[in-house]
């Protein structure tokens, strides 16, 4: 099998409700298995883990959900429409029932949407939805959501899984699961079936039971997602990133089964303890620049994937290119001279050899990753030691999808309330400025003048784009996207 060179390609809350009913039907389930732990399908939380959201987002709709293409459409909202000055969407919900049987309305789905903004306070999710000023029920099956500035990602937000809406303790579907032991893989998940319209107050579609087949989610560490899709026991594997990206090659995986997201997102280094050597900026500076990303990407074998020394990926919209790439013009020879004499100086006033703690999970990704940056931290003289992701550190790794692209996520993901590691102040005022700025262009300029503080901080000491791919068989109803967003719902229609 020829190796990965240069590859191109470009919910728990609701649980015990979710898992009920029996679906009666011998066909096979399409096996879909999401890397992560194998006990974390069932795990609930303002933050939920991959197999987690999957299951929530399949049973527990919100106003707008996914497709396959990564695009909005409609749940319980049939349509909307925005108002002319981008402060109001309104949401004519369909025509239905929630799980208990009684009418879907403004009244009660405002109250369970109330209490999935709430769920998100204090984490980054709650700093996006915090432009939400109110949501409002209108008359019948009206809702309106109304804005203290404009947010044009705002339906990308409210479809996401932790916005999903529950009464009465259940969600609305799409689907219904139930838990499911497979004992040949030794995998314990849920087996989920797409629910009949006429079941979910909707017109009733004829030959319903011939259009879908049963979906069977589980969750398993990478190395053995790998093994099952190899030996045929698995049609789908979600959420793969740079830590078993490596297993790929070595398990012979055809290139033909592997698909890329080209996401945004955060991919680099928090700064986590701000004292001895990491105390002054232009020394956590000096770790950055000493970085060489290039090597980065050609340790992985990824073409196509981005490298950025800007703590906001490049070319977002909103970004009015004002902040340039780091160090242009310099060598990695100089810039590992620059960055070696500030070590130097550091040590000249009598202080100790530095040696940095570094937090990375495990696998042969971050192997590779941390062979790389022992490397470049070795040219300036510095040392690095290796530990759990868990554990007291120096030096965090933070690995995340973007929500949208724009700079607020960024911003939101880092800023003194969200980021649980060093911070800027100041970049956090002028965001706060530019929140409340209507014109665009100032509120743009606000925004570079914010990242400029984040890299003269050099808090975060960016890599590039995430890594994000799946493994996919024949199976339909699935498609690459900017969001690595693959709701089930889409597998369980049978291809034509």
């Amino acid at each position: 099998m020829p190796p990965l060179r240069k590859f191109l390609a470009f919910s728990a809350l609701a649980l015990p409700a979710a898992l009920g009913g029996c679906f009666g039907n011998d066909d096979r389930p399409v096996e879909v298995l999401a890397i992560g732990e194998p006990s974390s399908t069932f795990v609930g939380g303002a933050q939920l883990p991959l197999a987690a959201q999957q299951l929530r987002a399949a049973t527990t709709e919100g106003l707008v959900a996914f497709d396959e293409q990564g695009r909005v459409v409609p749940a319980l909202a049939d349509r909307w429409i925005v108002t002319d000055d981008g402060m109001s969407y309104i949401f004519r919900l369909r025509d239905g029932t929630w799980s208990d049987g009684t009418p879907i309305n403004a009244e009660s789905t405002r109250a369970a949407l109330m209490q999935a903004i709430r769920a998100q306070s204090g984490q980054p999710l709650g700093a996006d939805l915090g432009l939400i000023e109110e949501v409002r029920a209108m008359a019948g099956r009206v809702i309106e959501i109304r804005l203290s500035q404009q947010m044009p990602d705002m339906l990308q937000l409210l479809a996401q899984p932790e916005l999903g809406v529950i009464n009465a303790g259940r969600g609305a579907g799409p689907m219904k699961a139930r838990r499911d032991n497979d004992k040949e893989r030794q995998l314990t998940g849920v087996l989920l079936r797409a629910i009949p319209p006429e079941d979910r107050g909707l017109p009733q579609q004829e030959n319903w039971s011939k259009l879908v087949r049963p979906l069977r989610l589980s969750a398993a560490p990478g190395a053995r997602a790998i093994e099952l899709f190899n030996a045929g026991q698995a049609d789908l594997v979600l959420g793969g990133g740079f830590v078993d990206f490596p297993r790929l090659d070595v398990a012979g995986v055809g290139r033909g089964s592997i698909r890329l997201d080209p996401v945004a997102g955060l991919f680099g280094l928090a700064v986590v303890q701000a004292d001895g050597f990491l105390a002054k900026p232009e020394n956590r500076e000096a770790i950055a620049m000493a970085i060489d990303r290039e090597a980065l990407i050609a340790a992985f074998n990824i073409g196509g994937w981005t490298a950025t020394t800007r703590v906001i990926n490049p070319g977002l919209e909103g970004d009015n290119g004002t902040i340039a790439e780091r160090w242009l013009g310099r060598s990695m020879d100089e810039r590992h001279a620059q960055a070696a004499a500030r070590v130097m100086q550091w040590k000249a006033v009598g202080h100790s050899p530095v040696t940095l703690r570094i937090a990375l999970p495990s696998g042969p990704g971050a192997d590779l990753l941390f062979a790389r940056l022992t490397t470049d931290l070795k040219a300036i003289g510095l040392g690095l030691q290796r530990v759990g992701m868990g554990a007291d550190a120096d030096l965090r790794l933070v690995d995340r999808m973007a929500r949208y692209d724009r700079p607020a996520w960024f911003f939101n993901q880092l800023s003194c309330a969200n980021a649980r590691a060093l911070c800027s102040v100041a970049a956090d005022t002028l965001v706060a400025e530019a929140q409340a700025e209507p014109g665009l262009i100032k509120r743009a300029d606000l925004y570079a003048q914010a990242e400029a503080q984040l890299t003269m901080a050099n808090a975060y000491i960016p890599f590039g784009m995430p890594i994000r791919w799946s493994l996919v068989s024949s199976t339909s109803g699935f498609a690459p996207n900017r969001w690595g967003v693959h709701p089930l719902m889409p597998l369980a229609f049978i291809p034509k």
